[in-house]
C-alpha cells in the first residue's frame, strides 16, 4: 500500500510539472496579430500605436484601440533607426512610448534545448525504473538464503509479562526457570545443572502460546529473536536450510539469547512419512534445525522456543531430550482460570456495576483464552451499537451465544406451525435434561434462530470435570434424542430439525464404543481407526478388526442410541404436562433464562430419573 502511495505522488508531481513547463514555454491560445515593419511605420505614422516593447528582434506593438500586436525587426539594427530607414515622422515616434527588455538567458536557452532534451530524459527515466526493477529482482534472488528474522522489543510500556498470563502457574514456572537460567546461569552451572537448549509450548489453537513466548520475551531481558516456521521453506531447494543457519548464526552472535519458531509444525513434522509429509525441501530444514539444536557444535547458549498445536505429527528427533529438553503442556483454562482471564481482557473496558465474571466463566467450559478475549469484544461491541458507554451482563451472555452459535436473526419469517415445533423441540431437550440424574442443568432455552440453529438449548456442568462416566454420557444421548422424541410424540411426523442432534449422537454412541471401551459386549478394546492423512501418517492404514466386529460395533452404536431415544421417549411420555407447559412459555417469551425455566417446572415436581 504504501508503494501505491509513493507512486501515486510521484505520478500526480509529475503531471503538474508537465502542465508548469506547457504554461511556461507555450504562448496563449488567443495570438496577436502579426505586422510587417512598413504597416508598423504606417500605423505610427497616422498615430495609432501606443506602445512599443522591444524583446530581442520581436516587438509587442500595443495598439491604442487596446488590441495587440507584433513584428520583428531587423537583426543588429536598432529600432529607431529601423523605424527611420521605413521613414516614420520623428514627432509621431516621440508620441510612441518605447520600452527595451533584454531577454533571459536560461529561458532562452530552456526553449531551445527542452524540446529536443524532454524525449531523451523520458527516455532515461524508463530504462531507470527497469534497471531498479531487475536490480531489486537480484537482490532478492540473492538474499534467499537470509532469515526474514526479527527482534522483539523488550522494553516500554507496551511489553508483555507474566502477570499479563493467567493462571498456567505450574506452567509459568517452567518458563521462568528458563529465563532465570540467562539471568543469573551461574546458580544452575555451579550445580551442575544444564541450560535447556529448547522449550516446545504445546497446546490448542488460543491456548496462550504466543502470549507466553511475548511474556519471555518482556521477562528475559536478552535479545529475544523471532520468526514463523514457514517463512523457512520456499520454492528453491537448501533456502530453507540457509534460512536455518542464519537464524542460529545471528542469535549465537547476541548470546545469550532466545530463538521463537512459532508453528514449527510447518518444517518439523515427520520425515518419509508418505503422502501427508513427503517434502524433499522441508525435510533438509529439519535436517538442519537437528543439527543446530544438537549437532557437532554443542557451545552456545542460544535457547530456542517454539510453538505448536499439532505435536502428534512432529519427528521424533526433533523431540528427544537435548533438542527439546522441555514440552510444556498447555491445556485449556478451567473455572477459575477463565475467571482471571476474563479479568485481564476486561481492564480497558468500563463494565456495569454488578457484572460478575464467575457467571460468564461458569458458562464458558471449553474456551480458551483467544476464544474470551473475543468474548468480552464482542460484548463491547454490542453496547456500542446501542450506544451505551458502559458493557452490561447481558451484553456479555448475548456474546457468549453469537461466538457458539453465531448473531440473533430475529428478522427471519417463520410461520406459526414452525414456531410451535421448534418450541416443542427444544423443550423436548430441556425436560429430558431436567428429568436425568446424570444430565447437566438447563442454563437457558432460546426458539430464537442463530447461525444454522433454529433454536438452542443451553446445559452446563455444575463443576469443573476432566472425567464423564458411562451414565453421564448416556444422559448427554438421551437428551439430544429428546427433540426427536418430542416432534414424534406431539406432532405425529419427524421434521429435518433434529438432523444436527442425531449426527453428534451417532458420533458420541461411536466413541463410546471404539474409544472408551463402554460397550458390554465388546469390553474395553479400543477399534478406533487409525490417523488421517493430513495429519502426515501413511495414507494406507489397515483396520485391525474382522468385518464380523465391524458389524458388531455397528450393532453396538445403534443399540446405545435405540435406548437413549427409549429413555426420552419415556420421560416425555411421562410428563407431557411439564412438556407443553415449557412449549407454550417458549412460545410466548421464545427465550428462558436458567430461573424462568426452573419456575416453569417447580410445580410439577420432577424427580431425577436414572439413566439405567
Amino acid at each position: 500500500m504504501s508503494n501505491f502511495v509513493k507512486n501515486f505522488v510521484v505520478a500526480v508531481f509529475a503531471l503538474v510539472l508537465v502542465a508548469l513547463l506547457f504554461s511556461f514555454f507555450f504562448t496563449p491560445v488567443e495570438e496577436p496579430t502579426q505586422l510587417t515593419l512598413g504597416e508598423v511605420a504606417q500605423k505610427i505614422n497616422s498615430q495609432q500605436v501606443e506602445k512599443i516593447v522591444v524583446n530581442g528582434n520581436n516587438l509587442e506593438i500595443g495598439l491604442k484601440d487596446g488590441t495587440q500586436a507584433e513584428a520583428k525587426k531587423e537583426f543588429e539594427v536598432g529600432i529607431t533607426e529601423t523605424l527611420r530607414n521605413y521613414g516614420v515622422d520623428q514627432m509621431a515616434l516621440q508620441q510612441v512610448s518605447l520600452e527595451i527588455q533584454e531577454e533571459s538567458g536560461s529561458r532562452f536557452w530552456l526553449g531551445l534545448i527542452l524540446p529536443s532534451l524532454l524525449p531523451l530524459l523520458l527516455l532515461i527515466g524508463f530504462f531507470w525504473f527497469l534497471f531498479r526493477g531487475a536490480k531489486g529482482g537480484q537482490n532478492q534472488v540473492m538474499n534467499f538464503g537470509k532469515s526474514n528474522l526479527k527482534m522483539s522489543a523488550t522494553g516500554g510500556k507496551e511489553k508483555t509479562t507474566f502477570k499479563d498470563v493467567a493462571g498456567m502457574a505450574e506452567i509459568k514456572q517452567e518458563l521462568v526457570e528458563v529465563v532465570d537460567f540467562l539471568k543469573n546461569p551461574k546458580k544452575f552451572t555451579d550445580i551442575g545443572a544444564k541450560i535447556p537448549r529448547g522449550v516446545l509450548l504445546m497446546g490448542a489453537p488460543g491456548s496462550g502460546k504466543t502470549l507466553l513466548a511475548r511474556a519471555i520475551a518482556g521477562e528475559s531481558g536478552v535479545p529475544f529473536f523471532y520468526m514463523s516456521a514457514s517463512e523457512f521453506v520456499e520454492m528453491f531447494v537448501g533456502v530453507g536450510a540457509s534460512r536455518i543457519r542464519d537464524a542460529f548464526n545471528t542469535a549465537k552472535k547476541h548470546s545469550p539469547s532466545i530463538l521463537f519458531i512459532d508453528e514449527i509444525d510447518a518444517v518439523g513434522r515427520q520425515r518419509g512419512a508418505g503422502v501427508g509429509g513427503g517434502h524433499d525441501e522441508r525435510e533438509q530444514t529439519l535436517n538442519q534445525i537437528l543439527v543446530e539444536m544438537d549437532g557437532f557444535d554443542r557451545e552456545n547458549r542460544v535457547i530456542v522456543l517454539a510453538a505448536t498445536n499439532r505435536p502428534d505429527i512432529l519427528d521424533s528427533a526433533l523431540l528427544r531430550p537435548g533438542r527439546f529438553d522441555r514440552r510444556v503442556f498447555i491445556d485449556l483454562p478451567d473455572i477459575d482460570e477463565r475467571e482471571a482471564i476474563l479479568e485481564i481482557h476486561a481492564r480497558n473496558k468500563p463494565l456495569e456495576k454488578g457484572v460478575e465474571l464467575r457467571r460468564v466463566a461458569v458458562r464458558t467450559p471449553g474456551f480458551s483464552g483467544a476464544d474470551l478475549e473475543n468474548l468480552l469484544n464482542e460484548a463491547a461491541i454490542f453496547a456500542a451499537r446501542h450506544n451505551r458507554k458502559t458493557v452490561s451482563q447481558t451484553d456479555v451472555f448475548q456474546s457468549i451465544e453469537k461466538v457458539l452459535l453465531g448473531p440473533e436473526r430475529k428478522t427471519r419469517i417463520i410461520s406459526e406451525k414452525e414456531k410451535k415445533i421448534t418450541a416443542y423441540h427444544e423443550a423436548g431437550h430441556a425436560l429430558v435434561a431436567a428429568s436425568l440424574k446424570d444430565a447437566d442443568p438447563v442454563h437457558k432455552i432460546s426458539i430464537i434462530s442463530r447461525g444454522r440453529a433454529g433454536g438452542y438449548t443451553m446445559k452446563l456442568p455444575i463443576e469443573e470435570n476432566r472425567l464423564k462416566t458411562k451414565n453421564q454420557f448416556l444422559a448427554e444421548l438421551a437428551t439430544m434424542m429428546g427433540g426427536y422424541a418430542a416432534e414424534q410424540i406431539i406432532f405425529n411426523e419427524l421434521t429435518t430439525g433434529a438432523s444436527n442432534d442425531i449426527k453428534e449422537a451417532t458420533n458420541l454412541s461411536r466413541s463410546m464404543v471404539t474409544k472408551y471401551g463402554m460397550s458390554e459386549k465388546l469390553g474395553p478394546v479400543t477399534y478406533a481407526d487409525g490417523e488421517n492423512v493430513f495429519l502426515g501418517r501413511e495414507m494406507n492404514h489397515d483396520r485391525h478388526y474382522s468385518e464380523t466386529i465391524a458389524a458388531d460395533i455397528d450393532h453396538e452404536v445403534s443399540n446405545f442410541l435405540h435406548k437413549s431415544y427409549q429413555l426420552a421417549k419415556k420421560v416425555i411420555t411421562s410428563r407431557k404436562k411439564a412438556l407443553d407447559a415449557i412449549a407454550n412459555k417458549l412460545i410466548e417469551e421464545e427465550t428462558l433464562e436458567q430461573e424462568e425455566f426452573n419456575a416453569v417446572i417447580k410445580p410439577f415436581d420432577l424427580k431425577p430419573l436414572p439413566v439405567s
